[in-house]
């Protein structure tokens, strides 16, 4: 049996919510606005990704830190091909 595989926007959000747990989360794919851009792919999905994020670890932490702890909770969809990460701390 085949598994099915998530959209890559699920499956970062799926991963923030476990790694960060956060109080407000939205992952947006701009794959298609970045078409014909370095990195896009023919498909115009899974790219270019939009983060906004809040969260209780995020207490005490400086911008710069917020910023790793999601570049790290995502590190390996980076490694896999994922061009452009926007990160909104809300």
């Amino acid at each position: 049996m085949n598994a099915i595989t998530l959209p890559l926007s699920q499956q970062i959000h799926a991963r923030l919510l476990e790694r960060l747990q956060p109080t407000e989360l939205r992952v947006i794919d701009e794959s298609a606005d970045h078409a014909g851009h370095v990195g896009a792919n023919d498909s115009g999905q899974g790219t270019h990704m939009r983060v906004c994020i809040a969260s209780p670890l995020f207490a005490s932490l400086s911008r710069v830190q917020r910023h790793r702890l999601v570049y790290d909770a995502l590190q390996d969809f980076i490694d896999q091909g994922l061009h452009a990460l926007a990160i909104e701390l809300i």
